[in-house]
């Protein structure tokens, strides 16, 4: 069995992507399967244990959920050395780490619209690429957030979901 995190795209609070109890959640990814079955915070980060490869574990997640709750929700899988990885924070002590955000997605980012989106200027905002994910950094006063995750899924044509760098070190310490 091998350690998995998967992370969840779309999550709300109330309406369609709406999941109304974790621990249901749980219940139902153990039901039909998944092992050692661990839920952090509200907004869909799950870690669990699995044989089953990831594109198989997307879809069965994905169509668990969609099934069993009625959400339908992209599903982006990441191995506890991609997280740690991924902690490679670009941007130095003299940032606010608690404004880190990591852009996570099971796709391949197509290297020239990468090179675009680093050549923009997005004023207090920053971009960085990693080795496992993409880096936002997103001052508090930053009137309207121009870097988000719908503008780099339809800059880039992935789908991808977004983490703090505090949630991702605690999901890779699980």
């Amino acid at each position: 069995m091998e350690k998995i995190i998967i992370l969840l795209r779309g999550v709300t609070p109330t309406g369609q992507n709406r999941i109304p109890k974790m621990a249901y959640l749980r219940e139902i990814l153990e039901t039909v399967g998944l092992q050692a079955v661990e839920i952090y915070i509200q907004s869909g980060n799950i870690v669990c244990e699995t044989d089953l490869a990831d594109k198989d574990v997307k879809n069965l997640v994905h169509d668990t959920i969609l099934e069993k709750i009625g959400a339908d929700l992209s599903v982006i899988i990441k191995s506890p050395e991609q997280l740690m990885a991924a902690q490679e924070n670009p941007f130095d002590d003299g940032y606010d780490s608690s404004r880190v955000h990591l852009v996570f997605t099971n796709d391949t980012l197509p290297s020239e619209k990468v090179a675009q989106l680093l050549e923009q200027d997005f004023d207090d905002e920053l971009f960085a690429v990693g080795s496992e994910c993409l880096y936002l950094y997103l001052p508090r006063d930053a009137e309207k957030k121009r870097l988000n995750t719908n503008f780099l899924e339809k800059k880039m044509a992935i789908k991808a979901t977004m983490r703090k760098l505090s949630v991702t070190k605690r999901l890779s310490q699980l």
